[in-house]
């Protein structure tokens, strides 16, 4: 994975005709970061990643993996990623049966109560 990433800061910085000192004046870090990147020696961190996307107007999918995803978009308000299952899950758990006997309960002596 490092590989990739540094593979693919160095071709979008280049791509921009952008040198490493430019990037690092740019990210507030040492050439020398840089180039670790670039050669796959660090990773930057999360952060930083999300920075560089931004810098070369690229998706972060991109910029980790080199392949743009169309993939559907997970809507964080509405999942949440279980790293037991590997994978999201509905942060709402789906009623069981017992639980949607008492609510159509509830409904419905609302319902008559009301009137």
């Amino acid at each position: 994975m490092a590989i990739i990433i540094g593979e693919q800061i160095k071709k979008l910085r280049k791509e921009q005709n952008k040198s490493q000192d430019w990037l690092a004046e740019q990210l507030f870090f040492s050439r020398q970061a840089i180039s670790k990147w670039e050669s796959g020696d660090f990773v930057p961190d999360v952060e930083t990643c999300e920075r560089l996307s931004k810098i070369f107007n690229v998706s972060l999918d991109y910029l980790i993996s080199g392949i743009e995803t169309s993939g559907p978009k997970i809507d964080p308000q509405e999942f949440i990623y279980d790293p037991n299952k590997n994978k999201y899950i509905r942060k709402r758990e789906e009623m069981n049966g017992w639980q949607f006997f008492c609510n159509v309960l509830v409904v419905a002596f609302s319902d008559w109560w009301i009137y």
